[in-house]
């Protein structure tokens, strides 16, 4: 049975570089990386690019590109631990209606990534709740939905870490 990790940070907290730590801690090597994308300019692509670099050579990368991705991930060989990073941008792709349907999502990529039978999944997301308030509508509802997702993530999580100026701070050990 799967340990559910779950990695909550503002943008630039070192969530990521926490959450591949402690993956490649209990795997030695052997990870599936599942690496959401969003669409961007320059800047996202210099750090989906920063990403690509950091990450060990033999770990095994699967990107996802919207909620189809999901299916067919138990047919990946077997890893020591899976690393889903980040739901809040795959929310953003995917552009959930509500926080029930991000919930929703929330839960199936826990449970699709714990199906594949390894001793850690890490899911990484960011914490949007604590930053500016948003201006506009969309904004208001991408807030909530990934609250939502993130509200789900933890009840499922057997730990939770919030990470903080590179510092992580255990919230459910």
């Amino acid at each position: 049975m799967s340990r559910l990790l779950l990695v909550l940070g503002g943008a630039r907290s070192g969530k990521s570089e926490y959450a591949e730590r402690r993956a490649d801690a209990v795997a030695g090597g052997d990870v599936l990386y599942l690496a959401t994308l969003c669409p961007g300019g320059p800047d996202v692509d210099r750090r989906i690019a920063e990403h690509r670099r950091r990450r060990p050579g033999g770990w095994a990368v699967r990107e996802l590109h919207g909620v189809d991705a999901l299916e067919g991930l138990t047919a990946d060989p077997v890893r020591r631990a899976v690393l889903l990073d980040g739901v809040e941008l795959w929310l953003a792709a995917l552009d959930p209606p509500g926080e029930a349907e991000a919930s929703r999502l929330a839960r199936m990529a826990a449970e699709a990534c714990a199906a594949i039978a390894s001793e850690l999944v890490c899911v990484v997301s960011s914490e949007v709740g604590m930053g500016v308030v948003p201006a506009t509508d969309a904004g208001v509802r991408f807030r909530d939905n990934v609250g939502a997702a993130n509200a789900t993530l933890a009840a499922m999580a057997d730990e939770v870490t919030l990470v903080v100026a590179g510092l992580a701070l255990a919230v459910r050990p």
